[in-house]
């Protein structure tokens, strides 16, 4: 079964607005530094006080935006668990995506409770290479190599986009855990992308 081709959505423009609304609203609340100083040292104050906003707001967007992405990777996870007809090595990766995928998921939304941001935002289905309730229904009445198939193509689709949200918010953050998550999801799922395009080869 061959499936539509849905272009990617670049987190990065999304990124883009969200820093420069941070950026305007940090310059604005910034008149000065606690010790007093004026000209130059307020200046610089300033500015580091917008970048950081700015860096935290990007980190906030990625952590809204990746967790409901993983929570549908593991939901197609799942239904590669429980379909009987499911092939050995799509069921070793989806094991392999769940238990990878889960515990990133718990550590965003503790950040994002950790940065006073809601945890409960939703992720447009379409975009970032997030499947759509047709797509989803259309895999889990699938049965055999047609399962195995639309799950494999659907899943690198769902991966590739993944990697395009971590590797945006490497170039803007300065938290070491963000960039380290990101660097994770960029390693784990280039890796597992490879693996289910040798399969589908």
């Amino acid at each position: 079964m061959t499936r539509r081709t849905r272009p990617l959505f670049f987190a990065g423009a999304g990124l883009a607005a969200v820093l420069a609304l941070g950026a305007c609203g940090a310059g604005a609340g910034s008149s000065g530094s606690m010790n007093g100083m004026s000209g130059h040292g307020g200046t610089s104050s300033t500015s580091s006080t917008s970048a950081a906003s700015s860096s935290r707001a990007g980190d906030v967007m990625f952590a809204q935006m990746m967790i409901p992405h993983h929570q549908q990777a593991i939901e197609m996870a799942d239904l590669a668990l429980t379909n009987d007809t499911t092939s050995t090595a799509v069921r070793t990766l989806a094991e392999q995506i769940k238990g990878a995928q889960d515990p990133e998921i718990q550590t965003m939304q503790g950040w994002l409770r950790e940065w006073g941001a809601p945890t409960g935002a939703a992720m447009d289905h379409g975009t970032a290479g997030m499947m759509t309730a047709q797509d989803m229904a259309s895999l889990k009445a699938a049965k055999g190599q047609q399962f195995n198939r639309m799950w494999l193509q659907m899943m690198v689709e769902h991966h590739q986009g993944a990697v395009t949200m971590a590797q945006d918010v490497q170039s803007t953050t300065e938290d070491p855990r963000v960039r380290q998550l990101a660097q994770s999801v960029v390693d784990g799922q280039k890796k597992e992308i490879a693996t289910m395009q040798g399969l589908l080869g």
